[in-house]
């Protein structure tokens, strides 16, 4: 009987699951279609099946995610490129560990039909900015590539819709070429964008996950298993674009269904197509950033990013 008893517990603890290892992932902001195939990774079980339960959390401000991550008070983050490069370049410590948007999404965002149709007809015109110390430092090397003399640059934080249909401004460096291009059609306006990479810009990662170093030194089959199971989750989303829709709008019932459907139309092509974190391409955008003045340090990438 005691034999008996104790092969029944055994067979019910290989039947049971065994908890997974508890993990913390901060949003870079609230969640959207850009998240889609964390949200798939979750609800599809495939960080279950890789032993990892992932908590995902939106942030209270845009930069909490990766600050949070750095100070380790959560695992990993959701970051961007840009970001990363200049948390580095202050000494904060992060590591790079995946990629989630493969190229950018920000733009300089103008409505069509108000005298802009390539990057010189902004001279004269006020060009609005979201982020303060990043994207005006931006909008700068943007006029400076592109023949751009005669601008003033407005705060509009990210009034960018409002700001330009009220004229406060006749373009916005980073708008986004999903969710405000549809917001933008969705009032019955035609957007224009001129693309960063198509203008004097590096192609590079718009969205990126981020580590804490010492827990990734600690847990590298944490880490590994992350990777694996946002590939898997990549590649549903790209094959299966309606089910992945699905699954999100489930996980965020509160989500404008109309809005995130239209704008996961336009951010398909732009999810990251593999893991791989390519140092040559960082390095060439890092390159850029001290150029241009968003960092003020030269960044050695190879430290920043991870290798399996």
């Amino acid at each position: 009987m005691k034999r008996m008893c104790l092969t029944f517990l055994l067979i019910l603890a290989l039947a049971v699951p065994a908890m997974g290892k508890e993990i913390t992932l901060i949003l870079d902001w609230f969640p959207n279609v850009d998240h889609i195939p964390l949200y798939v990774a979750q609800q599809k079980g495939y960080f279950d099946e890789e032993g990892l339960e992932v908590k995902i959390i939106p942030p209270s401000e845009s930069a909490d995610a990766l600050k949070l991550a750095a100070a380790g008070r959560a695992e990993l983050g959701i970051s961007y490129e840009p970001q990363a490069l200049v948390a580095a370049s202050e000494g904060i410590p992060l590591l790079v560990v995946g990629r989630l948007i493969g190229h950018p999404l920000s733009t300089v965002l103008y409505i069509e039909g108000r005298g802009i149709n390539k990057p010189q007809d902004l001279n004269g015109k006020p060009m609005g900015y979201t982020v303060a110390g990043m994207e005006d430092v931006l909008a700068k090397a943007f006029c400076e590539l592109n023949e751009v003399t005669d601008y003033d640059l407005v705060h509009v934080e990210f009034a960018i819709v409002p700001s330009l249909v009220s004229g406060r401004v006749d373009s916005v460096m980073g708008g986004f070429r999903n969710y405000e291009v549809v917001e933008l059609e969705l009032k019955g306006y035609k957007p224009g964008y001129f693309a960063l990479e198509e203008h004097g810009f590096p192609d590079y990662d718009e969205l990126v996950v981020v580590a804490n170093p010492t827990f990734a030194k600690k847990n590298p089959e944490a880490i590994r298993s992350i990777r694996k199971a946002l590939s898997r989750a990549t590649e549903y989303t790209l094959k299966n674009p309606k089910e992945a829709l699905a699954v999100y709008l489930k996980a965020v019932p509160e989500s404008d269904e109309k809005l995130e459907k239209l704008a996961f139309e336009k951010t398909l092509p732009f999810y990251a197509e593999s893991q791989i974190l390519d140092a040559e391409r960082w390095r060439t955008f890092a390159d850029f950033a001290h150029k241009v003045g968003l960092i003020e340090r030269p960044v050695d990438v190879e430290p920043l990013l991870w290798k399996d």
